[in-house]
């Protein structure tokens, strides 16, 4: 069944939303502090924290620059289609100084544009466009500065209230959908969520309900990283009890819903006999019919338990997954059994004894998922299905603009994925589906823009970003968490709670925007459905 949808209130409000938070909004990158991931890599004596000179608020950037030194502002890449100008403003101090402005775009330097020699004791407002910077529409831009170009020491010069300004969206944007080009079938996967052993409010009739509003399809157990230390028959971790939402708690609630579930098995500190013994648990024992499980959790991270001889190695991790897989499918050969990967063949690569060499680039490889593919070919093992995570940015430097920009880039990881799959394990690695089993905006310590209606929106374009691509599951990290009040709540973020949470849901049930953009999604698409074609004129209309 397809669907079509006329532009109705709720959505046109959505869609002005997305316009305002991502089209029309300033980027601040220094007021009074660096902002939105932008970072310091200036070569000058520089001052952050200056209270001398202050255009705005309580502090300024002071640049003492000796020959061609400068004030270097780094990020990393981004898309500059959504800005038009960088704006900042400058006092000479003293004045006299000669300066000019050069912008990036990976690393390698664009245009110079030369400033007029700086007035004494003036603040002025420099306005440049990223056209004469040569930096327009690019999807790489990755740092600017400010250099002294006389080629001598020059006195102290003052910088304030740097923003990059957005370009105005157009007055009309057009629409246009294809109703007879079949993008794909919806997946039912596709609407899911993360559970833990931790959440001591889940197996409760108000969980239950607020799940089936939200619409959730999918639940997974027993809790990300808690899953390499996580010994589900005595519910334990290695330092003890892991909480109270044991196995059967779990999936108490995930067979009062209906809910299909993916298990992750305990590959740090487990065994093969203790996930076949998982295995016949659910579906021997107790006929709970959970058909998809996952060996490991992010296993190429540092942060992940692992008490194997040679520790987050794709090699050894092959190795064990094909002992787990024949284990686990000797009780039930029905099931579905994935393994972890990254995108990027030179990604985590923590061994180099076992490299691989790509037979179709030519090319020698250490990363995480060539080496650990590579092993299992060599083993005759064609997983099921690649365990994917997903996390748009990193804590410290979250940005709202770029954020709601972030999920442009889903078909970049399913083809690097897919052609992994096709060069590593060659013709059996068509049969592999991808599926993402973690998303959310920033890898650990979330701060006020989890919790903000910029997360909302995040969530709902990635699913429909994902959407486009051949990934068949995608389940957002987490159901419940907790608050923490001590990460980023930079006030350059948009958000009224001064306080970060992984969860759609508090730990006292209040639902925040993530919950409320899943649950409006269903009715936006089901599994089944029809995904058809549609393009615009804009770039930013999701």
């Amino acid at each position: 069944m397809s669907r079509c949808f006329p532009f109705g209130p709720a959505l046109v409000g959505l869609i002005g939303i997305i316009f305002s938070a991502s089209a029309q909004v300033n980027e601040p990158i220094y007021g009074d502090a660096l902002s939105n991931g932008w970072q310091n890599s200036g070569w000058a004596t520089l001052n952050y924290g200056s209270t001398n000179v202050v255009h705005a608020g309580s502090k300024a950037i002071s640049v003492t620059a000796a020959a061609w030194e400068a004030l270097y502002l780094h990020h990393d890449a981004f898309d500059t289609t959504i800005y038009s100008n960088l704006v900042f403003w400058i006092n000479g101090g003293s004045g006299g100084q000669k300066l000019l402005v050069q912008a990036e775009l990976n690393g390698t330097a664009q245009t110079a544009v030369n400033l007029p020699t700086l007035p004494a004791n003036t603040w002025q407002q420099i306005t440049l466009s990223l056209a004469s910077l040569g930096v327009t529409n690019k999807s790489n831009m990755d740092g600017f500065w400010i250099q002294d170009r006389s080629g001598a020491a020059s006195p102290t010069f003052y910088v304030d209230d740097i923003q990059l300004v957005p370009a105005a969206a157009p007055a009309t944007v057009h629409l246009s959908v294809n109703a007879a080009q079949t993008v794909r079938v919806a997946d039912a996967r596709w609407f899911g969520v993360n559970t833990a052993v931790w959440d001591s409010m889940f197996d409760t009739t108000s969980t239950a309900a607020l799940l089936q509003q939200r619409g959730d399809q999918v639940l997974r157990y027993p809790g990300g990283s808690t899953a390499d230390d996580y010994h589900w028959a005595s519910n334990t971790t290695g330092s003890g009890s892991a909480g109270t939402t044991s196995f059967n708690k779990f999936a108490h609630i995930a067979t009062n819903i209906g809910a299909q579930v993916i298990i992750t098995v305990n590959y740090g500190s487990g065994t093969p006999q203790e996930a076949a013994a998982w295995v016949r648990s659910s579906s021997v024992t107790n006929h709970y019919g959970f058909r998809y499980w996952e060996i490991g959790n992010e296993n190429y991270g540092s942060w992940e338990t692992d008490s194997n001889a040679v520790a987050h190695d794709p090699y050894t991790y092959a190795q064990r997954a094909t002992n787990f897989i024949a284990q686990m499918k000797a009780v039930d050969a029905t099931i579905k059994i994935g393994v972890v990967v990254v995108t990027g063949e030179d990604s985590y690569a923590n061994n180099s004894n076992h490299p691989t060499t790509n037979s179709r680039t030519g090319l020698t490889h250490n990363g995480w998922t060539p080496v650990m593919l590579t092993t299992l070919k060599s083993f005759g093992v064609t997983p099921d299905f690649l365990i994917y995570h997903r996390y748009a940015q990193n804590p410290g430097a979250e940005n709202d603009q770029d954020l709601l920009q972030s999920s442009k880039t889903w078909p970049n990881d399913a083809a690097d994925l897919r052609q992994q799959l096709t060069d590593y394990l060659g013709a059996a690695g068509a049969s592999v589906e991808l599926i993402c089993t973690e998303n959310n905006s920033v890898s650990t310590n979330p701060g006020k823009q989890s919790t903000s209606l910029v997360n909302g929106l995040f969530l709902a374009d990635s699913l429909g970003q994902l959407a486009k691509t051949e990934f068949n599951g995608l389940l957002w990290w987490d159901l419940r968490n907790s608050p923490l009040t001590g990460n980023n709540n930079n006030p350059a973020l948009y958000g009224w709670r001064q306080y970060g949470d992984y969860g759609i849901l508090s730990d006292t049930n209040d639902r925040y925007p993530t919950y409320f953009a899943a649950k409006l999604l269903q009715y936006f698409v089901r599994g089944g459905d029809t995904i058809v074609s549609a393009t615009s004129d804009y770039s930013f209309l999701s």
